[in-house]
């Protein structure tokens, strides 16, 4: 574990010694009152210029399909009143729409027709199992699915379903009666709900409203109101990250309240081989910004490419090696390089902006506009200082509202003053700078996808040749972290490595697959029965596996 460097004076960290929180240095952003009727649909195109730009608010990446911003806002109104329409679905505000579809140019226009009337968006990974999206839909609580062709098939027979590919959807974009129905959308209503395995366990229901994805809109309206530095018409933002995943899915909002063009990786794309597509889509669109995954990062700072309009890459979703920063850096030395921090339940918690702060590697930038932090100890509670290594708290209206019908995880997330634990050990240095050291939460970070331990133990031990199992992290340079298995077979039998493989993929999603398998003779448990996955990280680093 890295050591905090020592304690000095707060001075610009935030620090407030009254309050024993860390407060954002960015300047406050002011927000629509709380208790104002307000959908995100109505806040994003509220931020847009009258008459709306011409330029493309989304664009195909592999066709060059674009839809432009009359357009879409066209084609979200009349999607809404068709998804409302009696004689067409009847959706009414409050229900949740299960989405199960990869990338194309009709996700935003449906995520944004849903928010408008106050339905609720619950987007799913399409390559998850049957089994396992049955179990979300169930924790949502969804009334309808919009899936295509090549992932109907996964979903309960029992849930109706609209095909995005199929004529019967075509004619919802060409729907013709706009009436708003009167429909009241409150800044509190949930939004969205997301997946997220929390700080450990099994896959939670996220609920989040209106409001923190308004506040998350806000915050970078006001950071990025300004010309593209090329200038150019407008900026281009290439969105690589899926759009079921949280930062996807607040980016493709965000690129519209912004007026930005999203350039969408494709599914039709993404097949090729995500990071040459990636810094090819880049190159071609010549975009401005882009979002990348550390594995990416990574991989352009080895084989390079000419990106002449490129200012901006926001990663984030796992760590990025100092090595991997300092060479990206050195290639694309008039690019930002902005490491940020956030998760599903917390919001972006800490972002880099600027060029000074790009330059601080190894952190995870400063905390955001609206946001209030907490340092703690992990044991005790007791509130931490600058440079002080401890459990970061956050507080924050991107927070957040709880997990869906989960009472016992919402007490363990929630401290009794209404902070979100986030897991994880950080501590904030004196110039406010934020620095994630390690995970006390158990989450594997798969190309920034999260794989939670428990869940795979399980689909182990139902392999009856194993007494035992574990599941921990591997570094690895291109996903960051793999999943691997110590497993514990039974007296006399032969299972091997192979088999064991093959019987976690047949059952988990492919990001999830066991990669390596270590056959021990126990693992490693507290007396209350509890894996000891530290003391299993230290076997692993030091190469002594063989001790169990």
């Amino acid at each position: 574990m890295a050591a905090a460097p020592a304690t000095t004076p707060a001075g610009v960290s935030g620090y407030c010694e009254a309050t024993k929180t860390f407060r954002s240095l960015r300047p406050r952003v002011p927000l629509p009152p709380p208790d104002a009727p307000l959908s995100f649909t109505a806040f994003a195109f509220s931020l847009l210029p009258s008459p709306l730009p011409e330029h493309p608010a989304i664009l195909d990446a592999a066709t060059g399909e674009a839809v432009s911003f009359p357009a879409l806002r066209s084609r979200v109104r009349a999607l809404s009143a068709a998804l409302r329409s009696p004689s067409r679905l009847g959706l009414r505000h409050g229900d949740v729409a299960f989405v199960l579809a990869p990338a194309s140019l009709d996700i935003p226009v449906l995520y944004l027709a849903l928010l408008s009337f106050g339905a609720v968006v619950s987007p799913a990974n399409p390559v998850l199992t049957s089994a396992e999206i049955a179990r979300l839909v169930s924790l949502s609580g969804a009334s309808v699915a919009f899936a295509v062709s090549s992932t109907a098939a996964k979903l309960p027979t029992d849930l109706p379903t609209v095909l995005l590919d199929s004529d019967h959807f075509r004619s919802f974009l060409l729907h013709t009666d706009s009436d708003d129905g009167g429909v009241v959308v409150r800044q509190s209503d949930t939004a969205a709900i997301q997946y997220s395995s929390g700080t450990t366990g099994r896959v939670k229901a996220v609920a989040l409203s209106h409001r923190n994805f308004i506040a998350m809109a806000a915050g970078s309206h006001a950071l990025t109101n300004k010309p593209p530095r090329n200038g150019g018409e407008s900026s281009r933002m290439l969105l690589a990250a899926p759009m079921f995943h949280s930062l996807g899915f607040y980016f493709v909002l965000k690129g519209v309240a912004l007026g930005q063009t999203t350039v969408l990786v494709t599914d039709a794309v993404a097949r090729r081989g995500i990071r040459a597509v990636v810094v090819e889509a880049a190159e071609r669109w010549a975009v401005t910004e882009m979002t990348a995954s550390p594995p990416v990062v990574t991989w352009m700072a080895k084989e390079g490419s000419d990106l002449k309009a490129l200012e901006r890459v926001v990663c984030g979703g796992a760590p990025l090696p100092t090595a991997a920063a300092e060479s990206f850096r050195r290639r694309f030395p008039n690019v930002d390089l902005c490491m940020g921090y956030g998760s599903t339940e917390g919001g972006g918690i800490s972002l880099m902006i600027g060029r000074e702060e790009c330059n601080r590697v190894g952190s995870a930038g400063r905390v955001s506009e609206n946001t209030e932090v907490k340092i703690v100890d992990q044991v005790t509670g007791k509130p931490l200082s600058v440079g002080q290594n401890g459990e970061l708290l956050v507080k924050g209206p991107a927070v957040m509202t709880g997990y869906v019908g989960d009472d016992e995880a919402n007490a363990s997330t929630f401290d009794s003053e209404g902070w979100l634990k986030t897991g994880d050990l950080c501590y904030i240095d004196q110039d406010g700078f934020l620095f994630v050291v390690d995970r006390l939460k158990e989450l594997i970070k798969y190309k920034g996808y999260q794989v939670p331990p428990a869940e795979l133990e399980l689909v182990l031990q139902t392999l009856p040749e194993v007494v035992d199992a574990a599941v921990m992290p591997y570094p690895d340079e291109e996903a960051g972290q793999i999943p691997i298995a110590l497993v514990v077979r039974q007296t006399g039998s032969k299972v091997t490595e192979a088999q064991v493989i093959d019987h976690v993929a047949k059952r988990v999603a492919p990001y999830k697959k066991i990669r390596k398998v270590f056959f021990v003779d126990s693992i490693p448990k507290s007396p209350a029965g509890k894996i000891l996955r530290r003391q299993l990280t230290n076997y692993v680093q030091d190469g002594t596996l063989s001790r169990l």
